[in-house]
């Protein structure tokens, strides 16, 4: 199955979570924080204005992002997991 999403939604893959503290401490499971970062799988194609255009999409596939605590919706496929969002839960793109 593929997922293509529409309007200004993207399809996240989260990163996973950080194991070690900066200090060396390792985390159990049930200390660890959902991670805030992903990667883009796939993107929408952009929000429909009034006049009848597409807003262009900010990011696009491949880009490493921030996103907000609560953003998305989360999905399985194939047996692996996604969130789907809006592009303006997206704050950030990371650059190397």
């Amino acid at each position: 199955m593929k997922i293509r999403p529409l309007a200004d939604k993207v399809l996240v893959q989260r990163l996973d979570a950080e194991t070690k503290t900066s200090g060396g401490i390792v985390l159990p499971d049930s200390a660890k924080e959902k991670p805030q970062r992903g990667k883009i799988v796939s993107v929408g194609q952009g929000q429909l204005l009034d006049d009848g255009t597409r807003k262009q999409m900010q990011v696009k596939k491949g880009d490493l992002v921030l996103f907000t605590s609560y953003a998305g919706t989360e999905i399985k496929v194939n047996g692996k997991e996604y969130l789907i969002m809006s592009e303006s839960d997206i704050m950030a793109v990371i650059e190397k």
